[in-house]
């Protein structure tokens, strides 16, 4: 995001791929017993908020869709306050979660099968 802001876009270039992915770093925090894990960096919709909380955070922050609708108006960070809970409504209902803490023990299925023994392979 930084990079994109740049008058020269090279440094931000160079450094895009650096770190560990927000999904990545959720889930190797979120293996160590007792730890408060707050999912955030990149995190636009219901649906990433609802990835985060699967993967393991407790919490999730959101900063970028408010930042931007609050410069257009008060109603417009509304309407993505609506959207987003609705976003995350509709994922929990596609996993058979009933709550938010139900989604937090959602078996989980990446490509190459069970995300950290999760769940059982489909068969």
């Amino acid at each position: 995001m930084e990079g994109s802001r740049a008058e020269d876009p090279a440094l931000g270039e160079l450094f895009a791929d650096w770190g560990l992915p927000t999904p990545v770093s959720i889930a190797q925090v979120a293996s160590v017993p007792g730890m408060t894990v707050i999912g955030s960096g990149g995190v636009r919709t219901g649906l990433d908020a609802a990835k985060a909380i699967a993967l393991g955070a407790s919490m999730v922050g959101l900063a970028y869709p408010f930042l931007e609708a609050a410069t257009r108006s008060a109603d417009a960070v509304i309407e993505v306050i609506d959207r987003i809970v609705q976003e995350l409504r509709v994922a929990m209902f596609c996993v058979g979660a009933a709550s938010v803490d139900a989604l937090s023990r959602t078996p989980l299925l990446g490509p190459s099968g069970p995300v950290g023994g999760s769940a059982e392979a489909p068969g």
